[in-house]
């Protein structure tokens, strides 16, 4: 808990109780202009706690997310072990970003579509040329 009480997060409490404050008053203030006569002014006295109600979740998301960044860094990291071929998927399985590949995959087809294979050349030739402009193209 002595990660919520840093500047930074102390300022994050001071603007979250701000908002808070600011957006029931401001809903009060258009109840009372509701209850005046003007009709507009309900739907901006519920708009106004909704508003409120959305920093109070932002608030207690990102509270969460840092107490339990904090609490992951502090546990012991267990080793991760490749999972063997076929076994399910488990919470020590590692996960790796795809790799993005020139080639297409075996089988590809434009599906016969002249449209098709036109501007699948035209991107390619893009893509062989990435300093040229579109209007560069010979095709």
């Amino acid at each position: 808990m002595r990660r919520l009480w840093t500047p930074g997060w102390i300022a994050r409490h001071v603007l979250a109780v701000g908002l808070v404050g600011g957006f029931l008053a401001l809903g009060w203030w258009q109840i009372s202009r509701a209850a005046g006569g003007n009709t507009l002014s309900w739907a901006y006295a519920f708009e106004w706690p909704v508003f409120a109600a959305f920093v109070v979740f932002i608030w207690v998301r990102e509270v969460r997310l840092t107490v339990r960044d904090k609490t992951l860094r502090d546990s012991p990291a267990a080793p991760v072990s490749p999972a063997p071929a076929g076994a399910p998927a488990t919470a020590a399985t590692a996960f790796r970003r795809p790799v993005r590949t020139a080639r297409r995959p075996i089988g590809y087809e434009d599906g016969g579509d002249p449209e098709l294979a036109a501007y699948n050349h035209y991107l390619a030739w893009l893509n062989e040329h990435p300093d040229a402009r579109p209007a560069d193209y010979p095709g």
